[in-house]
């Protein structure tokens, strides 16, 4: 049965090198399935670093967009999940070089604040949500403090999993730059946050 409408559930299954190979040669059903296996990744990953959802959203479409006009370049398509995320990330750092050009760094705490839950009643244990909260808003707050260079670094590392060749790649800089730049983060941070252990 080789069916439309049956193939995007097929192809779920299909392995990521398989999947970038065809979509390199125009299956546009094979890149689908990457962008449905990817896509809430990517999404996350530009939530992280933006700190807006509805950028998350807009950056992700780029991505993939470039991604699609791209995927000629992709040397290795067993590595399309990192390609990915190294893409998001870019697109993440291009929008937020914008954003502070256009709006300053008032925007930031504008999103921020807009982010936060609408109530207690929406997690079992009120307490526990109340010292989470506290806990991100306190991280949340290191790292706003840290310089931008070391804040990407870190953020690109922990939250999206990147290797140091590949935060390198993605900021331009080179793997000894970001190991230095990860290290003072991770000083600072662990010192801001010694009361939260």
């Amino acid at each position: 049965m080789s069916g439309s409408p049956a193939a995007p559930h097929q192809l779920d299954l299909v392995p990521d090198a398989l999947l970038a190979g065809r979509a390199a040669d125009g299956d546009t059903a094979a890149f689908e399935a990457l962008a449905r296996r990817y896509g809430p990744l990517m999404r996350a990953s530009a939530r992280r670093l933006t700190g807006s959802t509805a950028d998350a959203d807009d950056i992700v479409q780029d991505a993939l967009i470039q991604a699609w006009n791209q995927l000629d370049s992709l040397r290795e398509p067993a590595a399309v999940k990192g390609w990915l995320m190294r893409i998001t990330g870019s697109r993440s750092i291009d929008h937020l070089r914008r954003r502070r050009y256009d709006a300053g760094l008032n925007a930031v705490e504008t999103t921020r604040d807009s982010r936060r839950p609408d109530g207690a009643g929406s997690w079992p244990d009120p307490e526990a949500a109340a010292l989470d909260g506290s806990r991100v808003e306190a991280l949340k707050a290191a790292l706003s403090r840290l310089p931008e260079e070391q804040r990407r670094c870190w953020v690109l590392k922990e939250f999206n999993g990147q290797s140091y060749e590949d935060i390198a790649r993605t900021l331009n800089i080179s793997t000894d730059s970001v190991r230095g730049r990860l290290a003072r983060a991770r000083i600072a941070l662990a010192s801001t946050m010694e009361e939260w252990r």
